[in-house]
């Protein structure tokens, strides 16, 4: 621990995608200084080709994570108030992350260089922020005017075969309307190769200083799902394929149900809002399906499951005792999950919707709950009631303002993010009788 990797054969690598590269061979020397030790140390070592080396490494980008240089009026960073973990403050545009992690990247700090890297490397797939096609409005919306020309690296990247999926973040009144129809008909005839196109809606917390930004109405949300429908018919037609894909919590704020597992080709951006809800209704009800159908409805700010070298959610506690069962969620799951349950036979489990008083605005969703506001929605629930709680509001064992399960009024037990781990240890609690009635 705490040993400093200076080079591999030969080679500083700058990120995990280039460590793999190099160590891949079936002999690798490395240079290591030893923690303590101000002499570095050369090893070589002999092994299979492809068998990893087995080392810890604490961070997937070795130079610097390239930050982001817009400033974006919808931005949610800029509206997150201060005391909270320094991680969520870094806004990154790093193609490097967009690859490993799934995290959009706006291509505006994209060059030559790194375009030819990620056709060299088959750095596929990329996800790139468009929110629109309109040069002017976009870099008006990036507040940056490179971001009226960055697209045109989106048009090579398409060319040499890379696979993106794209997101719009609709604001009402700026990028909505004739501009959003303006943006799919581009997507269309411009981008025809895009994977997937993913509509979602601005998140305005109460801490956002910016006057255009605003929640939609349940009549803005009904007219863009009706935009993505039409234009998935068009693209089922001209494509072969549905490309064009509204998010879940439009269908939510419309008052409509959100669409079917049966109604998405792919859940490739399932961890944007599309096909959460069938993603984790699905695995809930057929835990054969949960691979295919990604890990659920609920998301965390941090924008990428916890996998490889993401910071782990923690360890899932074991099920308690108890005289009752209480999931506890988001204002958006909630209604979901109490139709689950009584359509699925749990009428006996209780849901609780916490209301996000701590970000405020039209921010409903269970992983940006804070700990401070599950303090406040558990404080009269009894100290019997067994409380289960998804482990996407923890990371690191911490909520987002910097509270741990510790500082709950009463035990709480996580659980893992998937409809099938939520049925799990519900019929875990059954079978072993934790729960009386």
């Amino acid at each position: 621990m705490g040993d400093v990797l200076v080079s591999v054969n030969g080679k500083e690598p700058t990120d995990i995608i280039e460590y793999q590269q190099l160590i891949d061979g079936e002999r690798v020397t490395l240079v290591v200084l030893r923690e303590g030790q101000s002499l570095a140390r050369k090893v070589t070592i002999a092994k299979r080709e492809g068998q990893p080396l087995g080392l810890g490494i604490d961070s997937a980008v070795f130079d610097r994570i390239r930050t982001c240089d817009n400033h974006c009026s919808f931005c949610f960073i800029y509206q997150l108030p201060k005391g909270m973990r320094r991680s969520l403050y870094v806004k990154d545009d790093d193609f490097r992350l967009s690859f490993l992690y799934g995290n959009y990247t706006t291509l505006t700090r994209f060059t030559e260089f790194d375009l030819e890297r990620v056709i060299d490397e088959k750095l596929s797939p990329l996800y790139v922020s468009i929110h629109t096609t309109d040069p002017e409005l976009r870099a008006e919306m990036l507040r940056n005017p490179r971001g009226a020309t960055s697209l045109r690296w989106l048009m090579e990247l398409l060319r040499a075969g890379i696979e993106v999926h794209a997101q719009v973040v609709v604001c009402p009144g700026v990028n909505d309307g004739p501009h959003l129809e303006r943006t799919l008909h581009d997507m269309v005839s411009l981008y025809p190769e895009l994977a997937s196109v993913a509509l979602v809606p601005v998140g305005v917390s109460a801490f956002s200083l910016e006057a255009t930004m605003r929640s939609h109405s349940a009549e803005e949300a009904r007219q863009v799902i009706a935009l993505a429908e039409r234009f998935q018919g068009l693209t089922r037609d001209l494509l072969g394929r549905v490309s064009v894909f509204a998010s879940d919590e439009f269908y939510l704020v419309a008052g409509a149900t959100p669409p079917s597992a049966t109604q998405f080709e792919s859940l490739d951006q399932a961890e944007n809002g599309i096909g959460m809800v069938a993603a984790f209704v699905q695995s809930f009800i057929d835990s054969t399906v949960m691979d295919k159908l990604g890990t659920g409805f609920f998301q965390s700010v941090d924008g990428a499951p916890a996998i490889g070298y993401r910071a782990p959610r923690g360890e899932v506690a074991p099920l308690l005792e108890g005289d009752g069962v209480l999931v506890v969620t988001g204002e958006y799951a909630a209604p979901i999950l109490r139709d689950l349950f009584d359509g699925e036979g749990f009428v006996d489990v209780g849901v609780l919707a916490v209301a996000n008083t701590y970000f405020g605005g039209n921010i409903k969703v269970a992983g940006l709950l804070t700990g401070q506001d599950l303090i406040t929605a558990l404080a009269d629930i009894p100290s019997s009631t067994l409380c289960l709680l998804p482990d996407v509001c923890l990371s690191e064992g911490r909520f987002l303002d910097g509270l741990t399960l510790d500082d709950l009024p009463r035990p709480v037990v996580t659980v893992r993010t998937t409809g099938h781990d939520l049925r799990s240890a519900l019929e875990s609690v059954r079978s072993r009788g934790l729960v009386t009635s």
